[in-house]
């Protein structure tokens, strides 16, 4: 791994005072990616300096962005406005015979869910929740119940409560033994942890950009393997088509899309504000790189581990979550813990039950001082 990144406070807007430790709920912005947005807004208000061009230009360059972030080609990535929606393209795209299974985790994010089960009710087949028993990892219990009988294996790359781990690669390499599909939900892991779809080869892979992607809400992305490229969008607009970018001839009504995953993208994917603040935020990321993002990150939570577990509290030890979160089991109800903390300047969630930290490149060693300070003042 290459050396960890250095503080990166001064590039966001958190003033002293503020331990912000909920990256995972929703990212502070860049100064930036806020220039971005400034910009973008006042072009916006001079919409005849806008040429049709500018209707492909920048989401072509954040289509690339974003591949290189993923290890990919630009031609696998849609861009979509929400997880849900992406995962939505994913299950239209697939079939599954009656009585077949799809497989997520317990308490697994909402959005996820849903769309599982619809797609259970759509074809027949059922979605097993698969749960842990004590001390098993969700890798263990995943495989324990990948057979001939799955059809898709819907799983993230860390749990959105608490950071604890899916073995992406094992996963993958069992799923392809039994011919099951495997669909990502990155959106808790992109950008803190390193991914590289060429080498693992998952089926879709996506990912809420506003979170550990440091971009603007709204926007997120999907990417898409070849062998599904070919398939039917969620929804039919002007854009996806192929020959749209031909302004004069949009009339001339065409059955044939643009090539690779484009053809998935939302509606309005050319956000003229959105776009050039994803950008911004992607381009800072692949600046940092990833790797060196998830070695600093590692070490922020490796002291918050170490110290809150020296307080009597209960950390999900390294060896079990990603880098970059975990979730924290204080003594005692948790319902007015965020408030509490809150506050005295520090920010976290509370999710089913334990406290989540979730620090970034703008955390500092006065940050984490005051958030041990704060837990052990709430369980005194």
């Amino acid at each position: 791994m290459s050396e960890a990144l250095a503080n990166q406070r001064h590039l966001f807007e958190i003033p002293d005072g503020v331990a912000f430790f909920n990256c995972a709920n929703l990212a502070p912005q860049l100064r930036s990616v806020r220039k971005a947005g400034e910009r973008a807004l006042a072009r916006n208000a001079r919409p005849w300096e806008i040429a049709s061009s500018d209707w492909f230009t920048d989401v072509e360059r954040l289509r690339a962005l974003f591949a290189r972030l993923v290890g990919g080609d630009a031609d696998g990535v849609a861009l979509v406005p929400s997880t849900s929606y992406g995962l939505a393209v994913a299950a239209l795209n697939l079939d599954a015979r009656p009585g077949s299974r799809v497989l997520t985790i317990a308490r697994d994010f909402p959005s996820a869910v849903y769309t599982w089960r619809s797609f259970a009710h759509r074809t027949g087949a059922e979605v097993r929740t698969v749960a842990r028993e004590a001390h098993q990892s969700w890798t263990e219990a995943l495989l324990e119940a990948i057979d001939e009988r799955v059809a898709v294996v819907a799983v993230p790359n860390v749990h959105w409560t608490d950071g604890s781990l899916v073995d992406l690669w094992a996963i993958a390499e069992r799923a392809r033994s039994v011919g099951a599909v495997v669909a990502i939900d990155a959106t808790q892991s992109l950008g803190a942890m390193p991914l590289d779809v060429r080498a693992l080869d998952p089926d879709f892979v996506v990912a809420a950009g506003y979170k550990w992607l440091l971009g603007p809400f709204g926007l997120g992305y999907l990417y898409v393997a070849e062998r599904h490229r070919d398939g039917r969008p969620l929804e039919e607009n002007w854009i996806l088509r192929a020959g749209s970018d031909d302004f004069a001839r949009l009339t001339d009504y065409r059955d044939d899309y643009q090539a690779g995953a484009r053809r998935f993208d939302v509606g309005e994917r050319t956000n003229f504000t959105l776009v050039p603040m994803a950008i911004a935020a992607l381009e800072q990321l692949l600046d940092w790189q990833v790797d060196r993002i998830a070695g600093a990150l590692a070490i922020h939570t490796g002291r918050i581990e170490r110290e809150a577990a020296a307080r009597g509290l209960l950390p999900l030890p390294a060896g079990e979550r990603g880098p970059h979160m975990l979730g924290i089991r204080v003594p005692g109800s948790t319902s007015t813990l965020a408030p509490a903390l809150a506050a005295r300047g520090v920010y976290v969630s509370v999710r089913a039950g334990l406290v989540r930290v979730a620090p970034h490149a703008y955390t500092s060693e006065a940050d984490i001082d005051l958030l041990l300070d704060a837990l052990a003042g709430q369980v005194e």
